[in-house]
């Protein structure tokens, strides 16, 4: 039974890397027409906290060909992960091969990155993926899917993991109303599964400042109870939120900020409060590329129900093309 499971597990990941291989021959003649790609090396720092002591540390190191910005690019990527709590620790390994081929102006392009992941004696193939197209002016259709282990400490220990898939439309009511509307399925290795859907209508006021008003919605149900306390399950669960979004373009500096509050609801309980904070920092000149996000979260999330939960995270990416 392992024999199979690890020959299909591998057999997963060599369509991944056929598929990556085959989409960057089809996109080699429309990336010919922009600057000769170089190669270049650097590395990834990511750091997580919650509420409950749960805490995360990514450090990875990257190479790649083909590297024309942070999104277009073609290479290997490993991983040296780090999570703990309360005394507890667990480390791991990744390998993943990475190609992101993305138009930096429209956002259309495709991304892959799929390799293997091990952690204690649990080992899982990984899977993030996406494809995004406008195939008529002002609507924009985008497929993704994802395979990972859930990250909290029960979840770890048992080696629970999931795959999500779904498929998000953009479409632009005007020149300042823009919806969207997000459907996606998500299946645990502890046989749960959700339903997921998620809206958002984006208004802009003025449109050369960079600033969005959002009002956001997402909810999600669940078809298992019983989860072992692996990580945070209501049977249903569903959030609003009004945010505010602004973008800015200041030399080669790119930023971007979002801020909001909203109400959650977990199963019948009574409705509380959440927070969102997130920013974004992205430089790259002819010597180097640079890009920092962190962000803060204060809603429930997939490792705790306590509506007080609060999680934040921050990301600084570097590569250096030769």
């Amino acid at each position: 039974m392992k024999r199979q499971q690890a020959l299909r597990l591998a057999a997963t990941a060599a369509l991944a890397l056929v598929a990556a291989q085959s989409a960057s021959q089809a996109a080699a003649q429309a990336l010919a027409q922009s600057a000769s790609p170089a190669m270049a090396a650097g590395g990834m720092l990511a750091t997580s906290r919650d509420s409950e002591g749960f805490s995360s540390r990514r450090l990875s190191a990257e190479a790649v060909t083909g590297f024309r910005h942070l999104d277009g690019k073609t290479g290997l990527r490993y991983t040296d992960h780090q999570f703990s709590r309360d005394g507890w620790r667990r480390s791991g390994e990744q390998l993943r091969f990475v190609t992101h081929q993305i138009d930096r102006r429209t956002a259309d392009g495709w991304l892959i990155e799929a390799g293997v992941f091990r952690q204690s004696v649990h080992e899982l193939v990984t899977l993030d993926a996406s494809y995004r197209k406008t195939p008529i002016p002002g609507t924009t259709i985008e497929g993704f899917a994802s395979r990972d282990f859930v990250e909290t400490r029960n979840a770890l220990e048992l080696g629970t993991h999931f795959n999500f898939a779904g498929v998000a439309v953009d479409h632009q009511l005007s020149p300042r109303f823009t919806v969207v509307g997000l459907l996606a399925h998500q299946a645990f290795s502890d046989d749960n599964q959700r339903r997921h859907a998620r809206a958002r209508l984006i208004y802009q006021p003025w449109p050369e400042l960079g600033l969005t008003l959002q009002l956001r919605y997402r909810t999600f149900d669940s078809s298992k109870e019983d989860v072992a306390r692996a990580y945070f399950n209501p049977k249903r669960y569903e959030e609003t939120l009004a945010a505010v979004s602004w973008r800015q373009r200041s030399g080669d500096w790119r930023t971007a900020l979002t801020a909001g509050l909203g109400v959650q609801r977990i199963d019948q309980a009574d409705s509380s409060g959440t927070r969102l904070l997130e920013g974004l920092a992205e430089k790259q000149v002819a010597t180097y590329a640079l890009r920092l996000r962190a962000g803060y979260s204060r809603a429930a999330a997939a490792a705790a129900s306590d509506p007080a939960y609060w999680y934040s995270y921050a990301i600084g990416e570097l590569l250096v093309p030769f």
